[in-house]
């Protein structure tokens, strides 16, 4: 049963999350069932980054015995998401001859192909996370999607490299592998979570997703069916309760309760004399000795708009960078813990001019209600990430060239020096 088992773990900065899947075979085919999901606090993990690895393993060791508890199998391989600032995303080409005599183009023409465009100059503590291709182009034919099967003598692919910091890399994967599991795949964590929030009719209109975490705010951009675009912003929803917390002169725990409460990004629905008590929430996070028992909701709205503004400006400077900036037609999908916020949507829809809505869980079956939750989106689209992955026929058109060539060889001596650790 255990070959069966497809685990997605999305370590976020203020928690860490699993959703495992088990791909079931019966008279329709293979199909993936979800059956389980679980989240335990983050440790150790600071702006999608480890600060802490031993911190971070007791985390991920936490959530991995959680969920074996509750699925009844182990678990021993995961789809990783990976979140971190700095993330550089570049296009690169790749051209090579067709090897057949006769001309058709085989798996082994466009893996070379591949493999030509991975040739790019990479800075010394950079690494490549994933190799996406985007579009072919057979002699003068341009803008194929899968070559295999045609017949040419030149083929050239255009592909979008994603790279990240190799420190940041290598600490995520030593915490990982103290806990003995094995990493099959580092994935950027909007593009995972697009797995299951896009459809591919979306895709092909021009779509976004912008994931909402504590620390960080992700964004992966795709057009034509393709990727375009993706980045990591340093800035989530924590930002808003440190302001929360200096506007009202509040302890933290109580500004994060304020906003989850109270909170709305539209300050306009409120009337200036409008007041709620907040004595109770302030008696449950033990400082019920606070001065302030009333505070006004136009004032805890404006303190939150203006920082919402702030992100949604920033990724419009990304939309801007590839001069997509109001010209998306099937919009933004909002996922990640932040994306609850209370009239989030509304100013997304100003400030990015696009049409957008909270991402919802369309390209899975799961009968777990916690999965369709904005904040499990990622784990659940690494399940699916995972799931095509597995399939041969998809591997090449969908996902090639991906982090695991160059995680295999950059992290294999992390791992044998991570098992002499452990007991």
């Amino acid at each position: 049963m255990k070959e069966n088992i497809v685990a997605g773990l999305d370590i976020g900065s203020t928690a860490t999350r699993m959703v495992i899947g088990q791909r079931v075979i019966n008279d329709n085919g293979e199909n993936l069932h979800i059956i389980g999901a679980v989240n335990v606090p983050s440790e150790g993990i600071n702006r999608g980054v480890v600060n802490s690895i031993e911190n971070a393993t007791s985390s991920i060791s936490a959530c991995l015995e959680k969920a074996e508890r509750l699925v009844g199998v182990p678990i021993n391989k995961v789809w990783v998401s990976i979140n971190v600032p700095h993330i550089k995303c570049e296009k690169s080409r790749g051209v090579v001859a067709i090897g057949k005599s006769d001309g058709e183009i085989t798996e082994d023409d466009v893996e070379r192909a591949i493999e030509a465009a991975r040739a790019l100059s990479v800075p010394p503590n950079y690494e490549i996370l994933h190799v996406i291709p985007v579009k072919y182009t057979i002699d003068n034919q341009g803008d194929i999607k899968d070559p295999i099967g045609m017949t040419g003598v030149r083929l050239e692919v255009e592909t979008i490299i994603i790279q990240g910091l190799s420190s940041q890399i290598n600490n995520l994967t030593k915490a990982i592998y103290r806990t003995g599991i094995e990493i099959e795949d580092l994935v950027l964590s909007p593009l995972a979570a697009a797995e299951t929030v896009v459809t591919n009719k979306q895709k092909e209109l021009g779509a976004a997703v912008i994931n909402i975490g504590a620390a960080t705010t992700s964004l992966a951009v795709f057009e034509e069916g393709e990727l375009l675009h993706a980045a990591v912003l340093p800035i989530g929803s924590e930002h808003i309760t440190a302001d929360i917390a200096i506007g009202l002169r509040c302890p933290i725990n109580l500004a994060e309760r304020i906003k989850l409460e109270y909170g709305s990004a539209k300050p306009e629905k409120f009337d200036k004399r409008e007041e709620v008590d907040i004595s109770q929430l302030a008696e449950e996070e033990g400082v019920a000795d606070e001065e302030v028992n009333k505070i006004s909701r136009s004032y805890i709205s404006e303190i939150i708009e203006a920082r919402v503004e702030e992100i949604f400006e920033k990724v419009d400077d990304e939309l801007k960078k590839i001069e997509r900036s109001g010209m998306l037609p099937a919009g933004v999908f909002l996922i990640g813990g932040g994306a609850q916020l209370t009239d989030l949507v509304e100013v997304a829809k100003a400030k990015l001019r696009l049409p957008a809505c909270v991402g919802t869980n369309k390209n899975l079956s799961a009968i777990i209600d916690k999965v369709n939750d904005p904040a499990y989106l990622t784990a659940l689209g690494l399940v699916a990430w995972g799931n095509q992955s597995a399939k041969p026929q998809k591997r090449l058109t969908l996902f090639a060239g991906s982090a695991k060539n160059s995680l295999d060889t950059a992290v294999g001596l992390v791992k044998n020096w991570a098992k002499k650790l452990m007991p």
